[in-house]
């Protein structure tokens, strides 16, 4: 049998007691404490022992069931015992039998005989105080609160005539009693001989203890807070959480706390039952409800009376289960809704939201229980749901909005309500995961083709089918809904959608998607350029963009505006300006990511690309809120080009790898292709050829190359075979992006520069003929503005396809100008070299020398290893430099600057532009350059290329 823990006192007490029944001087013991705080143990022991010591026990034990059975308790006592003599238990049972019998009348002791049986007591009395003459006698009865009324009557009986006598009665009872068991135990306490015995629940070292027999003491002492917590002290939960651990660890010592198991959720159980009928329903209320519920709502869940509903809590507080009315761990919890019956438990949790909503509670708190019922909600419960759905996005929970969108849609009739939902429905998944969003999403698009969806879901439905890669299925509708939209206007009827909505589902599926003009007979891309045609100014009316105030409630339409401002060329300025207010007007939300996606977009194509990552920073601190991975990964690949046009290639790899990790390929639909093409790109132009071969052969979707971004990967993929000397290969991809280009009517080189780029590989197959034949109609059509990335690439290529040196040297000063001024690195480190190639021929070595050693350091900052192995420094003149010469001829140079001009001449030596530079050093552009005119006076140079190149080498303070 299990030692006693921290029930020493109360053994000791009751030791004496019996000692004192002994010596003939009669006790009684009442011994009270919580549900399960071991009474029922402590007696157990307790009349072992006594019987062990030859000591008389006649025990009994009340049950609920039978407690208005006549003499149950005292018929059980005269029962227990063999020793008893067999005439006093004839002559006793006898008495009690005449009492049950009926009468003449037909009374009987449950109908009318309590009298009759209180006759009897005195006498039943006198025979068990027969027996204590020769011998000490015990009478034991457990649970006595469930004792019938004349048992408890036969128990004061006893207990008023044994003081000078040898006889112990120990009771237990509950703490909590009942009315009609009031006045027994008031009368019990009365007697001179009685004493309390008061057991409380374990505290933390009695829970260390117990675990000290099992464990080691220091891993016992660490436990023991936790398995407090857990049970509250309660020994039989302790005890079954301690058999759940010894099952999982076997002989190994725990290092986890000890998690409830089979034993455990046994024992609550039982404990719940061992109480009050009305325990476990009010256990099983708050289980439901949650926290500590206050009583009012409790009793009306549970249909259990406030007063009961109120004293039942504070049983389940007593006996540990139950922690300031609510349960101490979620495991607890978990095992009584575990062990309630499915149809019960849905009802409780529907009246649960019914009266939680009544009270005003948060929609969240009613929704949570309708989802519980695990079946359809009530008409007044739709729109509870959809306040949840949009609370659990606020809060970062989309798991739970998606759950309360999809009941809110099962709930609902059909109609535009349910239109609706199912379109709010396909936005919450998508946050998550596109590809879980398409069965929803051919929902909606039947809804869409049936003339069912508002405007603004149309737009959005639009704009995920073509995600999705079903941009030619989405035009056709669009067409077909446009034909039925005219016969309306014709006939005088009214129209679902709006013309106006259906054209700007037109034009954005035109522009992501250029191939779905072909469903549009006769229509162009309105404000496209198209070869020959006469451009617009960008400062003409027609060209003007409207003011935020003026534009339309829906982001879809400026942002198409924006990207084609920015395709149009020679309109960067507007295109940055129209892209500025798409991303200022809206907010990021689910029907706005996409349309701001493109915005920004336009601002990469339109060469801002310091505004573009502005904003992308900006919008994904907007999603480091939310559990929006869609969000991020979208956003984060523009990004990640965005640092590819700058030259980052490491940080343009690392960007894209983040956004392809966020959701898996088949969520990137047609969009892969911009993530691909960016980590393709990067890792050829880093060296890393043969990981750019391994995703060329990522699977991609047949349709993607019939999109706008689907461009770029064209363009990456024939960046890598002209890498690896796959020419014709290469020659094809970028003749393949120009016929698309042409066709589609956006053929401009801030999209891809396909003609410069099959220049390069009519150079690389030496027909510079060829080479130079793209170069000058890239230069006839679109020269790229002053100080662009585009017009630098040109004037580099320019100078690659000419055998005049002069020519040359002319046409590459003036890309290393352009290209400094702009924020393409890697273009300025070829340029640099280039130019560095050129003075080698022409006889100036040291020119050369200095030349060739700045594009290897803008090479190394960019990470592009190819360029930094054909920039080794001493090439120049074909004397290698080694690094102890230079780090032997200290940079006397610096001495004759500031400290100010110092940073600012070491960073422009090292091919950062003035804006680049300013934001380094925290100043204006126009500090940097006043420093930079000061600085070519001192050094006594005209030009940023032309400063010493030991400059290179100098290491300040703050700069990296």
């Amino acid at each position: 049998m299990a030692r006693l823990v921290e029930r020493e006192k109360q053994w000791e007490t009751l030791t004496d007691l019996l000692g004192s029944a002994r010596r003939g001087r009669g006790r009684v013991a009442v011994i009270s404490g919580p549900t399960a705080a071991g009474k029922t143990a402590l007696l157990e022991h307790f009349t072992e022992q006594a019987i062990a010591e030859g000591t008389l026990v006649l025990e009994a034990a009340g049950s609920r069931p039978e407690r208005h059975l006549p003499f149950g308790i005292l018929r059980r006592i005269l029962d227990s015992a063999a020793p008893l003599d067999p005439a006093v238990h004839a002559e006793a049972t006898a008495l009690l039998d005449a009492v049950a019998a009926p009468d003449a009348a037909g009374a009987s002791a449950a109908t009318g005989g309590t009298e009759a049986g209180m006759r009897v007591l005195p006498h039943v009395c006198a025979l068990l105080l027969r027996i204590a003459r020769d011998r000490t006698l015990v009478i034991a009865v457990d649970d006595v609160h469930h004792g019938d009324e004349l048992s408890r009557a036969f128990l004061l009986c006893l207990a008023r005539r044994v003081r000078q006598a040898g006889v112990l009665i120990v009771l237990t009872e509950a703490v909590r009693l009942l009315p009609a068991q009031l006045a027994f135990h008031a009368e019990l306490r009365r007697q001179p001989n009685c004493t309390s015995v008061r057991l409380p629940l374990l505290t933390a070292d009695g829970t260390a203890r117990i675990l000290a027999d099992h464990f080691a003491t220091a891993a016992a002492q660490r436990l023991s807070a936790d398995c407090q917590e857990v049970t509250g002290g309660n020994p039989v939960l302790v005890n079954a959480l301690l058999e759940d651990g010894l099952a999982a660890l076997g002989d190994s010592e725990p290092f986890q706390p000890l998690a409830p198991a089979e034993h455990f959720e046994r024992a609550l159980l039982d404990c719940l039952h061992r109480g009050d009928p009305e325990i476990p329903a009010v256990a099983r209320g708050i289980a439901v409800l949650g926290d500590a519920p206050p009583p009012a709502l409790l009793s009306r869940i549970t249909g259990v009376h406030i007063k009961a509903a109120e004293l039942a809590v504070q049983d389940l507080n007593r006996c540990g289960i139950l922690g300031d009315g609510a349960f101490r761990t979620p495991a607890t919890r978990a095992a009584v809704l575990a062990a309630t019956q499915p149809g019960e438990l849905a009802a409780l949790h529907g009246r649960a939201a019914r009266l939680l909503h009544q009270d005003g509670a948060p929609a969240l708190d009613v929704a949570r229980h309708l989802l519980a019922t695990r079946r359809p909600a009530d008409e007044w419960a739709i729109p509870v749901l959809q306040e949840a759905a949009e609370y659990a996005l606020v809060e970062d929970d989309p798991e739970l909005a998606l759950r309360c969108g999809e009941l809110a849609v099962d709930s609902c009739p059909e109609g535009p309500r349910r239109t609706a939902l199912k379109s709010r429905l396909v936005s919450i998944v998508w946050r998550s995961s596109p590809v879980a969003a398409e069965g929803h999403l051919r929902q909606l698009s039947r809804e869409f083709c049936a003339g069912r969806l508002t405007d603004r879901d149309l737009l959005h439905a639009v704009s995920c089918l073509a995600w999705m890669g079903e941009a030619r299925q989405a035009g056709e509708e669009v067409r077909r809904l446009q034909a039925a939209a005219e016969e309306a206007r014709d006939a005088g009827l009214p129209f679902t959608y709006d013309p106006d909505t259906l054209a700007a589902a037109q034009s954005w599926l035109s522009v992501v998607s250029p191939p779905v003009r072909e469903a549009f007979p006769g229509a162009g891309l309105p404000g496209t350029h198209r070869p020959g045609a006469p451009r617009t100014p960008a400062g003409t009316a027609a060209a003007r963009t409207p003011a935020p105030y003026d534009m339309p409630d829906d982001a879809h339409l400026p942002a198409v505006e924006a990207m084609r401002t920015a395709l149009r060329g020679g309109q960067g300025e507007a295109a940055v300006a129209e892209a500025t207010r798409v991303l200022q007007r809206y907010h990021l939300s689910d029907r706005t990511l996409i349309p701001l996606v493109l915005a920004v977009l336009a601002l990469v194509y339109a060469g801002r690309l310091d505004l573009a990552l502005t904003w992308t920073d900006r919008l994904l601190g907007e999603c480091s809120a939310r559990n929006a991975p869609t969000w991020q990964a979208a956003l984060g690949v523009v990004r990640a080009e965005a640092v590819l046009r700058q030259g980052d290639l490491p940080g343009a790899a690392a960007q894209a790898r983040q956004a392809m990790s966020l959701i898996s390929v088949q969520c990137w639909g047609v969009g892969i292709a911009l993530p691909l093409a960016v980590l393709i790109e990067a890792e050829t132009q880093m060296g890393n050829l043969e990981e750019a071969m391994n995703l060329l052969e990522q699977p991609v979707p047949e349709t993607m190359l019939e999109t706008q971004i689907g461009l770029h990967y064209l363009r990456a993929r024939g960046r890598c075979h002209l890498a690896t000397g796959r020419y014709h290969a290469a020659l094809r991809d970028f003749l393949t992006c120009g016929e698309l280009m042409q066709g589609w009517g956006m053929d401009s080189v801030e999209l891809v520069p396909w003609r410069l780029d099959a220049a390069e590989a009519w150079l690389a197959l030496g027909n510079v003929p060829r080479a130079r034949e793209y170069v000058e109609q890239q230069k006839q059509r679109e020269a790229g503005a002053a100080g662009s990335r585009t017009r630098g690439a040109l004037l580099f290529a320019l100078a690659r396809t000419s055998g005049d040196l002069t020519y040359r040297l002319k046409r590459l000063t003036e890309a290393v100008e352009t290209l400094e001024q702009g924020e393409d690195r890697i273009q300025l480190a070829r340029a640099l070299g280039e130019l560095g190639s050129g003075y080698r021929a022409a006889g100036d070595f040291n020119r050369a020398r200095m030349l060739v050693r700045k594009a290897w350091h803008v090479a190394k900052s960019c990470g592009a290893q190819p360029l930094c192995q054909e920039f080794t420094p001493g090439q120049g003149d074909g004397e290698p430099i080694t690094a102890g010469r230079e780090a032997a001829d200290p940079p006397r140079e610096a001495e004759v600057l500031s400290e100010a001009e110092a940073r600012v001449a070491l960073l422009a030596a090292r091919g950062h532009t003035n804006r680049e530079i300013a934001g380094k050093l925290y100043v204006t552009v126009s500090t940097v350059e006043q420093h930079l005119t000061r600085i070519y006076r001192k050094l006594q140079v005209k030009r940023r290329r032309d400063l010493p190149a030991r400059l290179w080498d100098l290491s300040l303070p703050g700069i990296a």
